[in-house]
Order: C-alpha cells, then sequence, then structure tokens
C-alpha cells in the first residue's frame, strides 16, 4: 500500500515517539514535537485515515493514537533506518567479550547477556547447529572406574563435553581406543555422512556391550546438535516485568511457562537460522505466547556456514532500529569470535 508523504511522515512520527514513549500521541504532540509544518487539524484528519487504513488505533476516545502492529511492520520494511552503533556503544559491547573464552559454551552465554543488558529485552541464543560440520576428532578419557569423559571436536572448535557410563571392567586403554577408532572412522565427515552405519560400525567393535554402544551414539549426536532445552540460551528473563502487555497475572505466567520449557522457542529459532534476518511482530508469531510482542533475530557463521540464531524478544514498540544495529554488531563479534576456534588445539 502506498501512503501520501504527508502520511508517511505523519506516521513515522507517531511511531518514534510512541517508541520513546509509551504514550498516545495527539496532533499537537507532533505538531510541536517534530516540526512538521501542517496545522494540528490537517493532522488530525490524517491521523483518522491512518485509523480508518489499520496503521493507527485509538486506545480511548478522548485519547490520542498509538501504533497498529500493520503500522510497526510497515515502518520495519519501508521507514526505519538503521545507523551503525556510535564508538561508545560499540565499545560497551566489545567490554563484554574482551575475557578470554576456551569454550564455544563461554561464548554463547556471553553472547546472551550483552544483548539482554543492551537492548533491555530477553535474550534467546540457539547453541551452535554443528550438523554441517566435519569432526576433526574424538576423544574417549577414563576419569573413574565406570564412568568416562566424550569429547568431540569439529571444524569450528570444541562442541561439548559428555560425561558417560563405562562397562564395568574396561580398560582404560581400551576406552581410548575406541575414541581413536572413531576418529579415524568420522574425521572429516559431517555427522549426516557418518550417522547412517555408526552403529553398525560401533557394534562390530564392541560386540558385547550395545547400551555402551547407544549411549556413544547419543552422546555425539546431542553434543553435534543439542536438541529442545537443552539447544538454547535466554537472558534477561527479568526483563518481562517492564512489558506493559504482561502485566495480566495469566498472560505472564503463560509465557513465563514458554521461557521454562523453551521447546517452542528451540523450535523458532531454528527455523530462525535459515534466514539472514527476521522481525516478526505480534499477531506474525507463531508462538501465540507471543502475539503482543515482536522478535527480531539474526544468525551467527563460521566460514560462511550459519551455525545458529539469535535474537530478542521485547514489546511491539520496541526500537527496532536500535536492535538491528546491536544484533548486526553481535553477530560480527560472535562470527571473528568463533572463527577463532576453527584451528585452535583444543
Amino acid at each position: 500500500m502506498n501512503l501520501s508523504e504527508r502520511k508517511l511522515c505523519i506516521l513515522k512520527a507517531v511511531i518514534d515517539d510512541y517508541i520513546m514513549t509509551g504514550f498516545p500521541i495527539g496532533s499537537r504532540t507532533i505538531s510541536k514535537k517534530h516540526g512538521i509544518e501542517f496545522s494540528s487539524a490537517t493532522i488530525r484528519n490524517e491521523m483518522a485515515d491512518l485509523e480508518e487504513l489499520g496503521f493507527l488505533e485509538q486506545p480511548h476516545t478522548s485519547a490520542g493514537r498509538i501504533p497498529s502492529q500493520k503500522a510497526y511492520r510497515y515502518y520495519v520494511d519501508r521507514l526505519m533506518k538503521v545507523v551503525k552503533l556510535n564508538n561508545a556503544e560499540a565499545g560497551n559491547i566489545k567490554r563484554y567479550f574482551e575475557n578470554k573464552m576456551s569454550e564455544i559454551s563461554e561464548v554463547i552465554e556471553k553472547a546472551a547477556q550483552v544483548l539482554s543488558d543492551t537492548t533491555h529485552h530477553i535474550s534467546m541464543i540457539l547453541k551452535p547447529q554443528m550438523r554441517n560440520s566435519t569432526i576433526k576428532r574424538i576423544q574417549l578419557v577414563k576419569i573413574t572406574e565406570r564412568k568416562a569423559m566424550l569429547l568431540v571436536v569439529t571444524s569450528a572448535g570444541l562442541v561439548t563435553d559428555t560425561v558417560i557410563s563405562v562397562p564395568e571392567g574396561m580398560s582404560s586403554d581400551y576406552v581410548e581406543m575406541i575414541g581413536t577408532m572413531l576418529t579415524e572412522k568420522l574425521s572429516s565427515k559431517t555427522l549426516d555422512e557418518a550417522n547412517h552405519d555408526l552403529r553398525g560400525f560401533l557394534i562390530s567393535r564392541i560386540s558385547d556391550d550395545s547400551e555402551f554402544v547407544s549411549e556413544i551414539l547419543l552422546s555425539i549426536e546431542a553434543s553435534v546438535e543439542p536438541q529442545g532445552e537443552r539447544g538454547i540460551v535466554l537472558g534477561g528473563t527479568q526483563n518481562i516485568i517492564d512489558y506493559p502487555e504482561y502485566m495480566s497475572v495469566e498472560k505472564a505466567k503463560d509465557f513465563i511457562s514458554v521461557l521454562q520449557t523453551k521447546e517452542m522457542l528451540y523450535d523458532m529459532m531454528k527455523k530462525a537460522a535459515e534466514l539472514e534476518f527476521s522481525v516478526t511482530i505480534g499477531s506474525e508469531n507463531e508462538v501465540k505466547e507471543l502475539s503482543d510482542l515482536s522478535v527480531v533475530t539474526a544468525t551467527y557463521k563460521i566460514g560462511g556456514k550459519s551455525l545458529g540464531s539469535f535474537g530478542v524478544i521485547g514489546p511491539t514498540r520496541m526500537d527496532y532500529a536500535k536492535v538491528v544495529s546491536i544484533l548486526e554488531y553481535v553477530s560480527k563479534s560472535l562470527n571473528s569470535i568463533l572463527s577463532n576456534f576453527i584451528d585452535s588445539d583444543i
């Protein structure tokens, strides 16, 4: 839909002011604060037209107007201007990543913190989806009589370490030999490439303990691509108390339930990993508990391959331009930091 320049000017003024204040906007406010050289009567008429077109809403008869979800979509798609963070803002984000981090999990946790702290929204990060990464090394190290540590190293660095059970009487040397065999079998292959015959390979080598084989397989699968609750990290969940949309106790409970289980958020963020960047507003969200909120996501990569997605959940009146700028900067920071894991000798 094409709007006249005058309507566009007034619509942008309403959205910018409402994002900043959270209060309904009247015609006098627009003419005074935004330097729009139209009479109050003209502005009122244009606002009435914008309301009729579905871009503005009037909460109360005597109140000013507020933007609708349709207005925010139009704003994001056509009116929003994204500018780079200034030196002070960029420096503030850099400080979060100054301490040396030896594991990807540390980087992800730190990124969740910086996102929630700088946007004042709830942050979400999908852990690296390594299915398309190649495996460099698998190590099995016996740590007690019945336990061993399984380490998986991929082309993107150390994915995770998992403690698994070891059959009674199995020696440390034999456990380590299994890790060596797995490395020889899987080196330079993706999990998808090797997974179809991995069970048969292990059973042929460890024929006397199928339970041990299954545990190794499940651990490798989970470490390469964490699922569900294990696969997503949240930050700033306390920020929900600042959202007027969730003043209702029942709505807040439903949303907190989503945050606690994480399953729906995991599915949502996995889809977002297929897109370079996305903004979903209000009812556009597939998760009904987010129908009054907006979700902005971006991806992080290593070697040009998308590893996962990250983003924020916030009110529909969030400062989209600022949030996008922050996500762009954090994306570049993550890409740079995670790339350092590729050739690291972990």
